[in-house]
């Protein structure tokens, strides 16, 4: 007879669970973001498209910190970025930066924001008060002229450097100097207007900037302004200049009434007084755009 098979005793392994799937990761929130209003405004012109431009932001409660000031500067590619702090009391908090630095005062740019807050915040009142780094700023409008007055540096006269002259291509008639800005005076016009300095060498010269400028037919002198050293090779406008400019030629021209022209190829009119130790300097302001930019 057959012999009757054996069951296996060997246990089978019971078959292995499938690998649960991985947790899905929460997905990180997003991070907040701010949206501002923005204005571009030229300013020292009445045409759009001349003057010197400058980007106004408007900014309420606190301030960005100083490297998104920085960024949306770079962002705007303006020689001149405008924040305006609003809803601060009587004195409004203004600050500048350009794509490399904060500035101490920019002249072109208060303008700018001024024009702003008048045309287009319908601020009440002739005038207004900026707190800046410099000090209270005050700006009064008329008839879309902008005056603000800034504090006088008269310059002091000094000799004309071989390095200077090699800069410029040319020698001047006479040198002076306010702080760490050189000013370089000409005889005539032409010659203000056909300088084609060297700007690299410029930026080796030991000033911050470097005015040029000459008696004019029209207005009462010309300049131009080169500051390589901080990313502005020549500037449109300059309102700061002019707080040594005005000095020099209220003492020449013997009078404290002045028209001026900055002559760079977009080219920017001001009107200044020597008030005692204050530089009165006025202009127009034009807007050419105006939105939101998100940071």
């Amino acid at each position: 007879m057959p012999k009757k098979s054996k069951k296996s005793t060997k246990r089978t392994k019971p078959a292995r669970k499938a690998p649960r799937p991985a947790a899905k990761a929460k997905p990180t929130p997003p991070t907040p973001r701010t949206t501002y209003s923005i204005y571009q405004i030229d300013a020292f012109t009445t045409r759009p498209l001349h003057g010197n431009p400058a980007a106004v932001v408007l900014v309420d409660k606190a301030w960005p910190s100083d490297e998104s000031m920085l960024a949306i500067a770079g962002e705007t590619n303006q020689p001149m970025t405008a924040f305006v702090l609003r809803g601060k009391g009587k004195k409004i908090p203004l600050r500048w930066f350009n794509h490399q630095q904060e500035f101490e005062l920019c002249g072109h740019a208060t303008i700018a924001a001024a024009h702003v807050l008048f045309t287009h915040e319908k601020s009440k009142g002739a005038s207004l008060t900026f707190s800046t780094a410099a000090g209270d700023l005050a700006v009064h409008h008329d008839d879309n002229l902008y005056v603000m007055a800034m504090q006088a540096r008269p310059p002091v006269r000094v000799r004309v450097t071989n390095d200077l002259c090699a800069a410029l291509g040319r020698e001047p008639a006479e040198v002076h100097v306010a702080g760490d800005i050189l000013a370089a005076v000409f005889d005539n016009k032409r010659a203000v207007h056909e300088l084609a300095p060297d700007i690299a060498r410029l930026a080796r010269l030991d000033a911050k900037g470097i005015i040029v400028t000459a008696p004019a037919a029209g207005h009462d002198f010309v300049s131009r302004y080169f500051a390589p050293r901080h990313g502005l090779n020549e500037d449109h406008a300059t309102g700061s200049s002019h707080c040594i400019l005005v000095p020099y030629w209220a003492k020449r021209l013997k009078k404290n009434r002045l028209t001026a022209h900055q002559v760079s190829h977009r080219s920017g009119e001001m009107w200044c007084e020597l008030r005692g130790e204050r530089v009165l300097l006025g202009g127009h302001a034009v807007t050419v755009g105006h939105g939101r930019i998100t940071v």
